[in-house]
């Protein structure tokens, strides 16, 4: 298949790049099995939009989005029933489904597994025996699949991305003091108008030490906030930035520049109703309407909330032949090359969009609406009610 940009309206490109790595064993073993032709190499690499109103322009207008959580019975029966092991990995983020087939889910399983991911942020399942192809189906039962302008995909099936960090090295070289790549706190595509919903990752090739993906919750740590706080950043927005730069068309000499979208910086999930806090520390750039030396201690303070509360986040080590399906709209995540490429990791990955981001001022936290808040907690929000009603009877006054 000869390289083209994804969006036919993209007229000026870079060439594709040229790889020659070998396919790492398990990874070619699935690719054959699924049938997919690597006679004209592999991966295969669209040709990159060098402007960034290109890329404004690609999913530049509101799509429809019915979550298939939305749809799901609340005690997911139809899954949690057919599954030999259901474990918790840990209290607020994380759940193993044991015995399972991902391809072989019915339909109100997938509405089911998609409430449970709102819920739990992030589900795992190993031993998958799933194609390329049947890992795209599956992304599109939870919202339109992403095709990225410029990463490396399966040939012959756009918008399952090959995710593979020795091919990545080639572009940026990894080293033990800058690993680069998805070793740090992130969520995916938040530059998008819609940005992503479920990401399912699928990893056919692992390292035997090494390599876990690490999620945090972001539920949990807007509940980390103290109530006044919460209501200080409720219904702000920010900046959002792409993972890569681009050329600004009528201007080129100025330099690289990132596409931006303003999103709020809590949202409120369509299937659970709950808070989040969305924010990560790649890819926010600002608060708007704060100046940048207020809105960099805020963000940081949010960033260091998320990434240093051990016992809001999940570490996942994965074993060859396992799928990850998570919200990014919940999420942030973090890949460790602690094993510094001395093995092979290969995987492909399909990330499937989601609504606008919208905020809902009496939405509920995630405790709150599972009643588990605790006595300490109750009063905080007794007092802060209270202190909203004096103010209130001041000014009517």
């Amino acid at each position: 298949m000869a390289p083209a940009p994804i969006d036919p309206r993209i007229v000026d490109v870079a060439p594709p790049r040229k790889d020659s790595l070998g396919i790492p064993a398990p990874a070619r073993d699935r690719l054959d099995k699924a049938g997919i032709d690597l006679s004209a190499g592999y991966p295969y690499r669209p040709s990159r939009p060098l402007y960034a109103d290109d890329v404004y322009n690609v999913r530049n207008y509101d799509r429809p989005h019915v979550d298939p959580g939305t749809r799901a019975d609340p005690e997911k029966k139809a899954l949690l029933s057919a599954a030999k092991e259901v474990i918790p990995l840990t209290r607020h983020i994380g759940t193993e489904i044991v015995g399972l087939q991902l391809k072989d889910l019915t339909d109100q399983q997938k509405d089911e597994l998609g409430l449970l991911i709102a819920e739990r942020s992030v589900v795992f399942f190993r031993d998958q025996d799933i194609s390329p192809q049947q890992q795209k189906k599956l992304g599109e039962w939870f919202g339109e699949i992403e095709v990225h302008p410029q990463v490396p995909q399966v040939p012959g099936v756009s918008g399952v991305t090959v995710i593979w960090p020795a091919l990545q090295a080639t572009e940026t070289p990894a080293s033990f003091r800058r690993p680069g790549g998805s070793s740090r706190w992130h969520t995916d595509l938040v530059h998008e108008r819609q940005p992503a919903g479920v990401t399912h990752l699928h990893n056919d090739t692992v390292p035997t030490v090494g390599g876990d993906t690490l999620w945090a919750s972001g539920y949990s740590a807007y509940e980390k906030l103290s109530p006044l706080f919460r209501k200080f950043i409720d219904g702000k927005t920010a900046i959002y930035r792409s993972a890569h730069p681009y050329l600004d068309r009528k201007h080129p000499e100025a330099g690289l520049k990132y596409v931006e979208r303003e999103h709020p910086i809590v949202r409120v999930h369509p299937a659970t109703g709950w808070k989040a806090l969305w924010v990560n520390r790649a890819m926010t750039d600002r608060i708007v309407g704060l100046d940048k030396a207020e809105s960099d201690v805020i963000l940081g303070y949010l960033f260091d909330v998320y990434e240093k509360n051990p016992d809001i986040q999940v570490r996942f080590k994965w074993s060859p032949r396992t799928s990850a399906l998570w919200d990014n709209r919940i999420t942030i995540h973090n890949a460790s090359w602690d094993y510094e490429g001395s093995q092979p990791r290969h995987g492909t990955r399909v990330t499937s969009l989601a609504e606008k981001p919208i905020f809902d001022a009496n939405a509920p936290t995630r405790r709150e609406g599972l009643g588990l808040l605790g006595p300490e907690e109750i009063q905080e929000l007794a007092d802060l009610s209270r202190s909203d009603l004096e103010i209130h009877d001041y000014h009517d006054k």
